[in-house]
């Protein structure tokens, strides 16, 4: 057993459990996200709030004292009243302590002199003591608070109104109110409670939504991977349905019918391939092998160097077409030849003008190319290519064949053409084919294999090159064109 598979058992397999555990790992990054923000905003927001209201409540408080009035014990907001020269408070509510008669009170009295009606907020450590009584309210001994305060001049009430608070003439008032912290925080974990089930839920939604929305959507491909299973090398015509939405189904089942189509194709010429090859073959080994079976049962009566010559020439027919056959065989990849050697077509068609063997029957063979054709490629499939074109030329022409090649701007274009009987225009493809021979000047004793021209087009289109029947009223003209290249020199 491989040393990581247990560590990779818990991940799921299936696109469908993929699929949910990453929309609900990014719908989990979200929510914690947006939790957090919302958590940040709802305590800043509950914040103000609480200050808000604490100020209100001051501004509300200094009001009254300004207006001599003592502010009553009830307030939704901690409060205290201190001055001067004063041991117990003027004034508390809210929560304070309800401290009894002569209780000193607990915020410090003013020490310095501040401007009246100026706010200030700073936090406020609020020692405990032992003769409060807390009782059921609010209890800020020994806690730090943020507080707010203001003073106010006991000789800008009045003698008449300070007496009213209980506080000499020239004391100073200052104002306490605390910023309940609690608020905020209540607010916040309330807040907190309602999000985490329902981000939870929220999780469990997205991940079942992906899981159902996979699993519809894969419906198809299930129904193609059922569909290609059931493709055989005996029934390959099977197909997959294309679905009609037009989504990535669809350009994925067009996908895989274009390419069964093309194994069908691949398969079906190969089929042909191999019966056209046996068919081939047959005839060379059958006339050789019953003259030399006759000549077996009348040895007196044979002509013993006239069967000698039919089976080497039946022979050397048979190594034709095995290495046409091999050729052919070779290249069905179809991967291109083109290599870094540079050929010069016009050198090579020249060459091989001059150097073709005699015919037996008197023909003149010219090639004209007076200027360097440079093309990419291998020179010896060249060679075969043009050799090829060649032979078939001489097996159709009358008296004449001539060779040219041309720089045609990014082209190299080379043509072969023959006064031979020439190809009818319906046949223009066909000739092209394996194994195929038109008329009668093709026989098997003296004609070729039927390969020639297959093989000089699909050495052509694996040099980027393409090999086409010249429309000609006299004989047939094949043309060959190429990508031309700079000469070395031009390099």
């Amino acid at each position: 057993m491989n040393a990581t598979e247990p560590r990779r058992r818990w991940r799921p397999r299936s696109v469908r459990a993929r699929a949910a555990l990453a929309a609900a790992s990014a719908t989990a990054v979200v929510l914690v996200g947006t939790g957090w923000w919302v958590h940040r905003d709802v305590y800043r927001e509950s914040t103000r709030i609480a200050e808000e209201q604490a100020e209100t409540q001051l501004w509300t408080l200094a009001d009254q004292l300004n207006e001599g009035v003592v502010p009553v014990h009830r307030s939704a907001v901690p409060y205290e009243v201190v001055a001067t020269g004063r041991r117990t408070a003027v004034a508390h509510g809210g929560g304070m302590h309800d401290f009894g008669p002569g209780t000193r009170h607990a915020l410090p009295a003013p020490t310095e002199a501040k401007e009246s009606g100026y706010l200030t907020i700073r936090p406020v450590r609020i020692p405990g003591r032992r003769d409060g009584n807390p009782g059921d309210g609010f209890d800020p001994a020994n806690g730090t608070y943020m507080v707010m305060s203001t003073d106010i001049s006991a000789d800008e009430l009045g003698g008449d109104k300070a007496a009213a608070l209980g506080v000499a003439a020239d004391a100073r008032l200052r104002v306490y109110v605390v910023v309940l912290p609690d608020t905020a925080e209540t607010i916040t974990k309330t807040t907190d409670r309602l999000l985490l089930p329902a981000g939870l839920v929220t999780l469990v939604l997205v991940a079942a939504v992906a899981y159902s929305a996979v699993r519809i959507a894969l419906r198809p491909v299930e129904a193609i991977r059922v569909l290609t299973a059931s493709v055989t090398a005996s029934d390959p015509r099977e197909r997959v349905t294309v679905p009609a939405t037009g989504h990535e189904i669809t350009a994925l089942a067009t996908t895989i019918n274009t390419t069964l189509q093309r194994l069908d194709n691949a398969a079906a010429r190969q089929r042909r391939f191999v019966a056209d090859a046996a068919h081939e073959l047959r005839s060379p080994l059958t006339t050789p092998l019953a003259s030399l079976e006759v000549a077996l049962a009348y040895p007196e009566r044979t002509d013993w160097p006239a069967a000698a010559t039919t089976a080497a020439r039946q022979t050397r027919r048979l190594q034709a077409l095995a290495e046409d056959l091999l050729l052919l065989a070779r290249p069905d990849t179809r991967t291109p030849a083109a290599g870094p050697e540079t050929v010069d077509l016009a050198a090579l068609a020249s060459r091989l003008a001059e150097q073709y063997p005699p015919t037996e029957r008197p023909l003149t063979l010219t090639c004209d190319g007076t200027a360097p054709a440079h093309v990419h490629g291998n020179p010896d499939e060249f060679e075969r290519l043009l050799r090829n074109l060649i032979d078939n030329a001489v097996r159709h022409a009358a008296h004449r064949i001539q060779i040219t090649v041309r720089n045609q701007d990014a082209w190299v274009v080379l043509t072969v053409h023959d006064d031979g009987p020439g190809v009818p225009t319906e046949d223009a493809e066909h000739v092209f084919e394996r194994f195929v021979r038109l008329d009668d000047a093709r026989s098997r004793d003296h004609g070729g294999t039927g390969l020639g021209l297959a093989i000089a087009r699909d050495l052509a289109h694996r040099h980027r090159g393409t090999l086409t029947l010249a429309p000609r009223t006299l004989g047939a003209c094949f043309q060959l064109r190429l990508p031309r290249v700079p000469a070395p020199a031009e390099k």
